[in-house]
Order: C-alpha cells, then structure tokens, then sequence
C-alpha cells in the first residue's frame, strides 16, 4: 500500500486535497466543439485580426477545404502536420482544419524560429507536410510538402474543393508519393494527437511532447479551465503559437463559440477589446488593467506570478493563477485569488486530474512539508516522441490510481496548506548552492516583489558565491530591496547586487529571459553591491 507510512488524517487528506473533481467532459474531440458553433450561430464572428474577419460557417467551410486538401494529400488520423505560420485567421483556418483531417498541428512561428530548430522539428514530428503562408514558404526546411494557407478561397456554402489556395508555386496539389490515401474507417480517437509542442528541454534541444484530444478537451470543456467562456466574448490571442497557452487562447475560445482576437504588434490594443486575457505573468505585467474595463477573466501561467499582479487584476476580474507543464497539458492547478488571502497560491487539481507531493523515492509526504509536485489523471501527455531515456525519467506507473495510469514529474516544489491549496515554491532547478548554503531563487525575488514600487523580480546565481537580482521598474531602490532581503531571509540568500530595469527581457513565449539577464549582470557595473 503506497500511503502505508501516513498517519491516516494524512491518507485522507492525501485523497482530498490531491484528486480533483470527477466530472464528465461534453466530447473528448475538442474540434467537434468548434462545430457545433459553425452550425448553431455560423454568422457570429469567430476570429478577427488587423480588420480582417471570419464568422464561424466561414472559418469552418475554409478548414473544411483544408482537411479535404490535407486528405488527398495523405493525411490521416496519427499524422502530425507542420502548422508554421505567423499571427493571422489563417493561423485559425489551418489549425483546426488539421484537426478536422484528424492529425496533430505542429505549431511554430516561422517568422521568429530559426531554420535549424524548424529542420529539427520537422524530423522529430515526423511531418510529412507543413501549412505555411506564402511569403514564407521558402523558409520551410526540405522535405515536407509545403502547402500555403493564404490563397483564395471559395466561401460559398457547400462542396468545399473549390478553394484556390495551393501549394508556393501555385501548381495542382497531387498524392504524396509513397502514401497511401487515407482509410476512411480509421476516424480521428480522443487518445490521438491534438497538438505536439517544442518544449526547451535541459539540454538546449527542444523535446516535442504529444499532447491528446482527451487531455485538451478535459481542460478546455470543464470549469475552471473553460473560464466561462461563452458566445459574445471576446479572447485575446497574445502568446506565441508555438506555446501550449496559445492553445488555451485558441481552442479554449472557439471551442465555446466566443471571438479570438487575434492580436497584431500591440499587445495592449487587442487587451483594450477582450473580455478574457491568457497571458505569462510576463505578458500581463506590460498590460494596464485600468485600460482593460471589460476584461472579466484572467488566467496567467508558465512563471511564478507576483503577488502585487495578482491583487491588481483580482480586485478587477477573476484572476487565476495556474501551474502546469507542458506535458500535462497546458495547466492542470488553477486556484481563483482574492487578494484578501494570505497566500497566493495555484489551487487544487483541476477536473479528473490528481497532484501529489511526494519525497525522493516517490513517497507522499503529510500535509505542510516540501516535496516535488508529480501530475496525474487525465492531464498526463502521451510523452515525448522519440525519446524512451527521457519518457523513463519524466513519466512513471501512477500507483495512487493504478489500473494502468501514468504519473509525471513536474520539477516543480510545493506543499499542502492546512486548508487544501497547493504552494508553489520553484522549481527543482531553482534550488541553488551559494557559498555551501541552499537557496530557493523564487523565495529571493517573492521577497523583493513586496518592495514599495516593486512590480517585478528575478534572482538567478551569477556564480558558485553571488546572487544577482533584477527588479523593475528602474525608479526601485536596490539599497532598500538588498535591505528586505536581508531583513527576511538568512544572509547567504542577499544579492550581491541588484539592479533595476525598466523592464525585464523575454523570451519568444512571453517569459522572463534569464541568459539575457544574466548577460547583463557580466556588462554593467553592480548596483547597490556592498
């Protein structure tokens, strides 16, 4: 028995804090929700972008078109196909008419991604064909058929294969060589491929993940991760499509028959109109909720999210902070902030998902002590493609569920409250040594984040005896900042030096850029150092 060594308050709390709800999911092929929509209100509009339109009949007889292409070209369910695209409503268009031939979209933005890392993910996916737009068809690496998503198109009712879009050169579409057309008996399942996505990895190659119908749909189409989204919304798409949060901004919108707002170089103007925001801490900090009237939802995810951010926006809007890996699909912790609480904390499970806190040989620990957070239920990814070492270390048989359940290791750090939520507290690789000591990065810049003036902070180790923090805006005083470090925490955890900015670097994805920082750290003079 796996809980043998708990007292039994804990085997119960164990069970009651660490599975979520059981709750039925309406259709475990989320596309079929998009569907729905087309047919019940087909002139409401779906996607809008820089003035540009689509109601929902228009984007579903366009993707229609799509998976019709994408089916004589030999396309079917198991495939994944390369979604290299910039921010458009073809962007829309091609991903759910991938999904509609029954295949995995491959999501990459091609206008930022270098040829290497496309040339690797076309490999490692597998993918035989790839849906671009046409002035950057040259930019897809050999091999895979390229077919452009920016043509013409035939948006009359009825038989879809009068569409014009073709492939770069303009020329009539043919069979790929060597495929065979696809089996009509072999219709798309929920435990097939929704969507791959490129993870960073930790070892500077990106790991594509397989992410299922079944995991989306159960985040997508239950309370809390369906956000109340609902017809009349209005969703603003802000993040990198090559990001799993775009998928929430996408799917999560169109699924529940709202309006994609699909944002141009100004991410603030395309907030102004929304009504709902998915967004990295990173992301949501450049965006002034007092110009935001109508926002009545918020979600923020992939980095601890700052206290005095999540006040802000809470006392607005509900404001959700949420935890969850890529690998287990998009977020599988959402906790609703009231800016009353004594924590901020990421919640509890979401729906038929289960989080454990367990100690280094996998062993739950009772309420209130640190361990490492592992994933299970209906979140759980099928796993990495063509990587069995790293499928071995991350995912594991779920002992707590068994019947054939996997579990996966998060890295991240949390514990239990008394009352049932769940503390992130870093992650694993955020546990540095400093000078023999072991300091939490995230518990340093938690401290600086409730400095008079400080919106944002990030502490990384310069090197194996000095911490370096960065805090913004520039106007924070790094004296007072070292000062509450050191009045807080014990004195191997004070940064040498911390510098303000106006404004933290990101990354593609909407994340704080920590190699920038650290960059910086090397060519400017210390701040505020002894």
């Amino acid at each position: 028995m796996p809980l043998r060594h708990l007292t039994p308050r804990d085997r119960r709390l164990f069970r009651q804090y660490g599975h979520g709800p059981a709750v039925p999911v309406p259709d475990p092929l989320i596309h079929h929700a998009v569907e729905r929509h087309a047919r019940a209100v087909p002139d409401a509009i779906a996607v809008e972008h820089e003035g540009a339109t689509l109601s929902y009949a228009q984007l579903n007889r366009r993707a229609d078109a799509v998976a019709a292409r994408l089916a004589r070209a030999g396309v079917g369910a198991g495939d994944h196909v390369g979604l290299f695209v910039r921010r458009s409503t073809a962007m829309a268009v091609g991903l759910l008419g991938i999904l509609k031939a029954g295949a995995a979209y491959v999501p990459q933005d091609i206008g930022i991604t270098p040829r290497g890392q496309l040339d690797h993910v076309v490999r490692t996916a597998g993918a035989a064909v790839v849906l671009t737009l046409r002035e950057h068809a040259s930019n897809v690496p050999p091999g895979p058929l390229v077919l452009t998503l920016d043509g013409p198109f035939d948006d009359r009712p009825g038989d879809p294969r009068g569409e014009t879009f073709g492939d770069p050169a303009g020329g009539p579409l043919g069979e790929r060589a060597g495929r065979p057309a696809p089996d009509p008996r072999r219709p798309v399942a929920p435990d097939d491929g929704c969507y791959v996505l490129f993870t960073s990895g930790t070892t500077g190659r990106p790991n594509g993940v397989k992410v299922t119908h079944r995991n989306v749909a159960n985040l997508l189409l239950t309370a809390p991760g369906d956000l109340g989204i609902r017809p009349g919304d209005r969703v603003a798409q802000l993040l990198n499509i090559a990001f799993d949060m775009a998928a929430w901004e996408i799917l999560g919108c169109l699924a529940h028959g709202a309006t994609l707002v699909v944002r141009g170089r100004d991410i603030a103007a395309a907030a102004r109109t929304a009504t709902v925001l998915i967004a990295t801490p990173t992301v949501l900090s450049g965006i002034d909720p007092a110009a935001c009237p109508r926002v009545r939802a918020v979600a923020v995810a992939g980095e601890p999210c700052p206290r005095p951010l999540a006040d802000r926006w809470a006392l607005r809007a509900d404001f959700y902070n949420c935890c969850g890996p890529t690998e287990t699909t998009i977020v599988n912790t959402m906790s609703r902030h009231d800016p009353a609480a004594p924590l901020l904390t990421i919640g509890r499970p979401t729906p038929n998902n289960t989080v454990y806190v367990l100690d280094a040989d996998r062993r739950p620990l009772p309420v209130g002590e640190v361990g490492e957070m592992w994933a299970g239920g209906a979140c759980v990814s099928a796993g990495y493609l063509s990587d069995r070492a790293l499928n071995a270390e991350r995912y594991a048989p779920d002992p707590f569920l068994g019947g054939g359940h996997r579990m996966f290791r998060t890295r991240d750090l949390g514990r239990w409250t008394a009352d049932g939520e769940l503390e992130h507290l870093g992650r694993t690789d955020d546990q540095v040594k400093v000078r023999g000591f072991r300091v939490e990065l995230d518990s340093v810049s938690s401290v600086l984040e409730r400095v008079p003036g400080c919106a944002r902070a990030v502490t990384l180790r310069r090197d194996a005896r000095t911490l370096v923090s960065f805090v913004c805006p520039a106007d924070v005083d790094p004296a007072a900042a070292r000062r509450a470090v050191a009045e807080a925490l014990p004195y191997y955890c004070v940064p040498e030096n911390v510098m303000p900015l106006p404004f933290l670097p990101e990354t593609d994805r909407g994340k704080i850029d920590k190699q920038a920082l650290l960059r910086l750290a090397t060519e400017r003079p210390a701040v505020g150092a002894r």
